[in-house]
C-alpha cells in the first residue's frame, strides 16, 4: 500500500473507530443508569459467562497499574475524583494493591501545584491529583508509587542524564509535602523509559534512584523499561512492526551492564511486554528473571493492556494476547504483575467499551466474582 493511501485508510479508519466507539460508550453509560428495560436485559445474562477451554488461574495475576493522568499519548477521559473512586473500586475488586503515577508531569503538564516546576514555567493543575491518589490509595488499602517528572529534555536529545537536574528538587518537595504525610506512599517510580543503552542512563538512574532512597529512609524504587523488538516502533507512524529487532543475546549482554551499574538503588525491574511477538515471550522473560535474581532485584511484568498488533494507537488488547503474556510471565517465575493501564484499556468505566468486556474476560479467567 503506497504512503497516499495507506495515509487515507488511516484517516478513514480513525475517523470510523472513533464513530463506532462513540454510541456503544454511551449506550452503555445508559444502560447502567437507566430503568426497568435494561434491568431486564441484565436479568437475562445472570449467570452466563464464557466456557473457556483453556485451563483457568495459568498466569500472573495483574496485581499494579500505572496512572496515567496526563495521557501524553492516548485520550484523556476527563475524571473527577468520583470517577476516580469508583476506578479504584473497579482495581480493588480484580486484586490491585499497587498504583504507580507514571509520571509527575510531562514538559509543562503537572498533576501537582509543584512550586519549583510552577516558577519554571509549567502550567498550574485544576487540581492536586497527586494529593487525591494519595487519598485514595490510603482509602482502599494499597501502596502508591511516585512517578518522577520529564521534562522532555531526554526524547529530545537521548541523553537521560537530562532528567537528573529538575528531579532533585521535585523529589525532596514531594517527600516533604506529601511522602512524609501518607502511609499510601510506597515508594518511587524512575520514570524514564529506556529500551538499550542509553546515553546518561545508567548514572541518571542511579543518581534519581539513590536520592529517592535517601529522602524516604529507603523505600523501594523501580524503572519500567522496554524491549527493543520488533513491535518497538514510532507511536505515530502507522507501522506495527521493524526488521532491526534486538537478539535474546544482545538484550541480555546491554541489560546486565545496566543493572550492575543500578542495582543498589533500583530495586525492580518491570519490562513492558508489548514489543515482542507473542512467541517470542518465553526466551525474553527467562533472560529478564535470569538477569534480576544474578543482581537482587526483583523480576515484574508490565503486562500491556493495549493492542500495538494495529495500526490505530491505541485500543484495548484482545484477551488472549493479554493471557498469553500472563502465562508466560508466570512461567518464567516472575515476582509480580503490573499493567499500563487499568483505568484506559481495562475498566468497566473507560471511555473504551472494549475495556471493560477486557475486565469480564480476566475476572472469568482468574474465576473473580
Amino acid at each position: 500500500m503506497g504512503d497516499n493511501s495507506r495515509r487515507n485508510f488511516l484517516k478513514k479508519a480513525s475517523v470510523a473507530g472513533a464513530a463506532a466507539l462513540a454510541f456503544p460508550v454511551v449506550g452503555n453509560s445508559m444502560n447502567s443508569e437507566s430503568g426497568s428495560g435494561s434491568a431486564s436485559k441484565h436479568h437475562l445474562a445472570e449467570g452466563v459467562s464464557s466456557k473457556l477451554i483453556v485451563p483457568k488461574e495459568n498466569g500472573l495475576r495483574i496485581t499494579g497499574t500505572f496512572l496515567d493522568e496526563i495521557s501524553h499519548d492516548i485520550p484523556h477521559q476527563n475524571w473527577g475524583e468520583k470517577e476516580w473512586d469508583r476506578d479504584f473500586q473497579h482495581m480493588k475488586a480484580i486484586g490491585i494493591d499497587t498504583v504507580i503515577m507514571i509520571r509527575s508531569g510531562y514538559r509543562k503538564f503537572i498533576t501537582f501545584p509543584s512550586k519549583y516546576l510552577l516558577k519554571k514555567g509549567c502550567y498550574m493543575p485544576s487540581v492536586d491529583l497527586l494529593d487525591m491518589y494519595l487519598r485514595l490509595a490510603q482509602k482502599y488499602g494499597m501502596k502508591f508509587y511516585f512517578g518522577l517528572y520529564d521534562s522532555g529534555k531526554y526524547w529530545d536529545t537521548g541523553d537521560l542524564s537530562w532528567e537528573i537536574e529538575d528531579n532533585k528538587y521535585v523529589i525532596d518537595e514531594v517527600w516533604q509535602n506529601y511522602g512524609s504525610k501518607y502511609k499510601s506512599f510506597g515508594g518511587w517510580y524512575i520514570s524514564g523509559e529506556i529500551s538499550r543503552k542509553t546515553k546518561g542512563a545508567i548514572g541518571a538512574f542511579h543518581a534519581m534512584g539513590k536520592q529517592c532512597k535517601d529522602v524516604s529512609n529507603g523505600l523501594p524504587t523501580f524503572i519500567s523499561p522496554w524491549i527493543d523488538g520488533k513491535k518497538a516502533v514510532e507511536a505515530a507512524s502507522g507501522d506495527i512492526t521493524k526488521t532491526n529487532a534486538v537478539s535474546v543475546q544482545e538484550h541480555e549482554k546491554e541489560w546486565g551492564e545496566i543493572f550492575d551499574g543500578i542495582h543498589d538503588v533500583v530495586d525492580a525491574c518491570a519490562f513492558q511486554d508489548g514489543h515482542i511477538d507473542y512467541d517470542e515471550l518465553d526466551a525474553f522473560f527467562s533472560v529478564n528473571k535470569k538477569l534480576a535474581d544474578k543482581y537482587g532485584m526483583k523480576c515484574w511484568t508490565n503486562a500491556e493492556t493495549f493492542d500495538r498488533d494495529m495500526p490505530i494507537r491505541f485500543f484495548p488488547i484482545k484477551f488472549d494476547k493479554l493471557r498469553l503474556k500472563l502465562e508466560a510471565a508466570k512461567r518464567a517465575g516472575y515476582d509480580k504483575g503490573i499493567t499500563f493501564e487499568f483505568s484506559h484499556f481495562m475498566s468497566p468505566q473507560s471511555a473504551y467499551i472494549q475495556a471493560g468486556h477486557l475486565y469480564e474476560r480476566y475476572k472469568e479467567y482468574f474465576n473473580i466474582r
